[in-house]
């Protein structure tokens, strides 16, 4: 197949293994889009995007244009004559002119399973679910929120260790070896509409759903910890001071003569009462501290 003039639009970490996997193939990255550079952290310095960052390196023209809907937005993508745009958490609204202009669409790099997670927080709402599966969909993109027809699949199993963070690293991986195994076809590829009634909508996530409810059960808190880990990171309140709880397992027991909320402490082991069960915390961190174990945390408590 001819080598192809591709546009990439990416702004995260999870967009980089995307990227790198068309610049080692036969096709051209003629241009990359990213969102504009933003101030962060306590200097408010300018921080330029992970996708930004490998385009600048390898000396590809980058576009940080604040919305796609402005006829001059639209006009200098036009301009570049790209057989197709393919989207990688580009974290910007595409128009229909902006879907029309590539000669083959634009494609989207998804990381669940469709039309099972559309939306935002796939990654994190896959784990609050407690499902045991997911993946990548390769999705030709329409104008609606992630209901376009899909390409390709590609199926990986939740581990039981899996939090937001080692969940969203494997995806990355495998929705660049996706991309990978396609691109060369991608306009000969057969695409299948989705089933509307089966899908489910992942909301972008709120610090707020990170504060712990003991009233919950232990497996929904212990849920909560592994979607929220590395960010917001769950936080509940221990011994009068709020701590972020990084890992935590769901255990049962027989007891029902502890409140909920109760703590109970042994040589080295941190457990909360919770509405049925307990969650037994292993990974905690006070407020400017560094992350620590529950033993370490027991042994402060001691002092």
């Amino acid at each position: 197949m001819a080598p192809k003039r591709i546009v990439f639009a990416g702004t995260p970490n999870f967009s980089v293994p995307c990227l790198q996997a068309l610049l080692d193939s036969q096709h051209q990255v003629c241009a990359v889009y990213t969102q504009p550079d933003r101030k962060a952290g306590r200097g408010q310095k300018l921080h330029i995007s992970p996708v930004k960052s490998l385009a600048t390196e390898r000396n590809i023209p980058v576009y940080q244009p604040k919305t796609l809907k402005t006829v001059d937005a639209q006009t200098e993508l036009q301009n570049l004559h790209a057989d197709l745009m393919v989207v990688v958490a580009y974290g910007l609204i595409l128009p229909q002119t902006v879907l029309n202009t590539p000669r083959f669409g634009c494609v989207n790099v998804h990381a669940s399973l469709l039309p099972r997670w559309r939306g935002a927080a796939p990654i994190q709402r896959a784990l609050l679910a407690g499902d045991e599966v997911t993946g990548i969909t390769l999705m030709q993109m329409d104008a609606g929120l992630d209901t376009g027809s899909m390409l390709k699949k590609a199926v990986i199993d939740i581990l039981p260790a899996d939090n937001a963070q080692t969940l969203h690293d494997r995806l990355s991986n495998l929705g660049a070896q996706l991309l990978s195994a396609n691109i060369d076809t991608i306009e000969q590829l057969e695409p299948e509409t989705q089933d509307d009634t089966q899908a489910t909508y992942a909301h972008k996530l709120e610090k707020s759903e990170a504060q712990l409810d003991w009233q919950l059960p232990a497996i929904v808190l212990a849920k909560k910890v592994k979607a929220f880990n590395p960010w917001p990171v769950a936080q509940a309140t221990l011994f009068e001071q709020t701590v972020r709880i990084w890992e935590a397992t769901a255990e049962t027991t027989t007891k029902n003569t502890d409140e909920i909320g109760q703590v109970l402490i042994s040589e080295d082991t941190l457990d909360v009462m919770t509405e049925e069960g307990i969650l037994r915390i292993a990974q905690l961190q006070k407020s400017g501290g560094k992350i620590i174990s529950a033993k370490d945390f027991i042994n402060g408590l001691r002092r």
